[in-house]
């Protein structure tokens, strides 16, 4: 009995070792610090997209471009100041149009809209598959910008995108509602590279400039340097140039593109040939930003590419974020 009590109190006290490492080791477990979770990653943040048209934060949406009347009449415009890009062309009897591109932002109205030319089609050619406003175009013309890759947006074809106003007489009182144009053009290409870069101003080769006046037979353009607007203040034929919704037209970047000017081979009503400014090919530019004019080179080798301006060095010249002005004028 004595042995086998002693053999059970040796298992006993095995057992109670064991047991009592056992609890130490439970209690080292609760006295440490658990484990360090690894500490939740952030999504990766989106680098915010910047326009291809104006170098600022901003996206990159369907081209949509308005031919805009510009005669004294048709002024003040509507919606001009939220176009990304604003062409000045040539047109009958020495005047101008305006072609105003928007893809960043859409304005509720925009006007008022007048016909196409044919040099709308060359000049167009080099975003992808824009929609063209226009109020109609002179029927000879029709077929060609049916065939040219854009979706025209005549009345006729997209009825609710225009509204008649009753406050200035017809035909200067047609206006685009931009939301139901694209609605209407439904497959339009988005912004892409057409050729404009944006940076800080160029360290040499500007100077200084306070006004710049582009002539016309029968128009003037003067871009009055403004520091509190940071961009050039427009005056069309010595009047300041404003919005009827945006106030002064101001433009941070005014280039004045250089180019041939030929007859087109359509006209008006009268008989007149349309001017036709060439858009691809090359030759001089003004660049007008941050009070500083530079001498610059345009060229454009294709239809379908962009336009490269360069300096006197040969490098890309960069154009001030914000909206840019292109006025075509006859070299």
């Amino acid at each position: 009995m004595d042995t086998l009590r002693a053999r059970r109190q040796g298992r006993g006290g095995r057992i109670a070792a064991l047991l009592s490492a056992a609890a130490l080791l439970v209690g080292l477990a609760a006295c440490s610090d658990p484990a360090p979770r690894p500490e939740p990653t952030a999504p990766p943040t989106a680098a915010p997209r910047t326009s291809y048209f104006t170098g600022l934060p901003g996206r990159n949406g369907p081209v949509l471009a308005v031919k805009i009347d510009n005669v004294r009449p048709a002024r003040p415009h509507t919606g001009l100041g939220a176009a990304d890009i604003v062409y000045v062309e040539p047109v009958e009897a020495g005047l101008t149009r305006l072609l105003a591109v928007y893809s960043t932002e859409l304005p509720p109205r925009i006007g008022p809209v007048r016909s196409a030319r044919e040099s709308d089609l060359e000049l167009l050619r080099q975003f992808d598959r824009p929609a063209l406003a226009y109020s109609g175009a002179q029927s000879a013309l029709l077929p060609l910008i049916e065939a040219a890759p854009l979706v025209g947006l005549p009345p006729g074809r997209a009825p609710d995108a225009y509204v008649r106003s009753g406050d200035r007489p017809a035909p200067h009182n047609l206006y685009l509602r931009p939301e139901a144009a694209l609605t209407a053009a439904g497959d339009v290409g988005a912004a892409s590279d057409i050729g404009f870069r944006f940076g800080p101003a160029p360290a040499e080769g500007g100077r200084p400039v306070t006004e710049h006046t582009v002539r016309y037979p029968s128009a003037r353009y003067a871009f009055t340097w403004s520091e509190a607007d940071r961009g050039w203040r427009v005056a069309m034929d010595g009047t300041p140039a404003s919005t009827t919704d945006d106030g002064r037209l101001a433009p941070a970047t005014v280039v004045v593109q250089y180019t041939e000017v030929r007859p087109s081979r359509f006209g008006d009503r009268w008989g007149n040939a349309s001017p036709y400014p060439e858009t691809v090919g090359s030759g001089r530019a003004l660049v007008l930003r941050d009070g500083q004019g530079y001498d610059a080179r345009w060229e454009r080798a294709t239809a379908e590419g962009g336009t490269v301006f360069t300096d006197a060095a040969g490098e890309r010249l960069d154009f001030a974020p914000g909206q840019v002005w292109v006025v075509l004028a006859e070299a």
